[in-house]
């Protein structure tokens, strides 16, 4: 071999080995930067959790106060927790039925239990009556759609902004003869065609100051005779399809 093969033998080796040491120090690298992502992506993971944790904290809190309000509404009126424990049942299988996404079903029972919110700027007089309401008493008492909703329409917060138009609405007829604004058929929100309904089931089939509770049977024959008076008829259908279902809540979530 020629001094210059040896040379070139020699500078190969050389090439060899430094590629070699490249290759060792590449490996390396990419071992701690994978050491270095997985701490990452560990860190970020938690991150993330609690984040998640926090959110869902936040909206079990939302949920809390939305349900507390309407207890406290219902309360002044001498109406137990249970009643809107039961329209916000209600009112998800209404919802279910017509046929509204998941979410929104979801979303209607936890604001449904504010129907009544306006009730707590009621005075207890006009309130807590036992007996049927004056023409001035009858005016006073109606404000509380109107006054529930002022109290709730500037929320920026969805299930808030749900609630008001369930609170404004849940009075209104089907026949346009309801309150605040007489609206009629579908330009009533769905929201607030289904919480009528719902808290009409219950209200009916429970006593009150100013009555006793209505048995089945004339529930059933009012509700058949408002089938697109009072109340939406798809709804009404919807409820006589599922009648058994209703009945369970009702049933399983009784006044103590």
């Amino acid at each position: 071999m020629d001094t210059h093969e040896n040379k070139l033998v020699a500078e190969i080796e050389i090439l060899k080995e430094e590629f070699a040491k490249t290759t060792d120090k590449l490996i390396k690298d990419v071992k701690r930067q994978d050491k270095i992502m997985a701490r990452s992506d560990r860190r970020q993971q938690k991150e993330y959790d609690e984040l998640m944790a926090l959110k869902i904290e936040i909206e079990e809190t939302q949920r809390e106060v939305v349900f507390t309000m309407g207890s406290i509404g219902e309360s002044r009126s001498k109406e137990t927790g249970y009643h809107v424990k039961r329209v916000a049942e209600y009112t998800y299988l209404l919802a279910k039925y017509y046929g509204l996404p998941e979410k929104e079903c979801d979303m209607l029972k936890q604001a449904s239990p504010m129907h009544d919110i306006g009730k707590v700027a009621i005075p207890d007089a006009v309130l807590n009556k036992p007996g049927r309401f004056n023409d001035e008493e009858r005016a006073i008492m109606d404000t509380h759609a109107q006054l529930g909703y002022d109290m709730l329409q500037y929320s920026k917060r969805s299930l808030l902004k749900m609630a008001a138009i369930v609170a404004y609405e849940h009075h209104e007829k089907y026949n346009g003869k309801g309150y605040p604004n007489q609206t009629a058929g579908e330009d009533i929100h769905i929201y607030g065609r289904i919480t009528a309904l719902a808290d009409v089931f219950d209200a009916l089939g429970s006593a009150r100051v100013y009555k006793s509770a209505w048995d089945d049977e004339k529930i059933f024959k009012m509700f058949k005779e408002e089938r697109g008076e009072h109340f939406d008829p798809k709804l009404i259908d919807i409820f006589f399809e599922h009648l058994d279902k209703f009945l369970n809540i009702r049933d399983t979530m009784k006044d103590l």
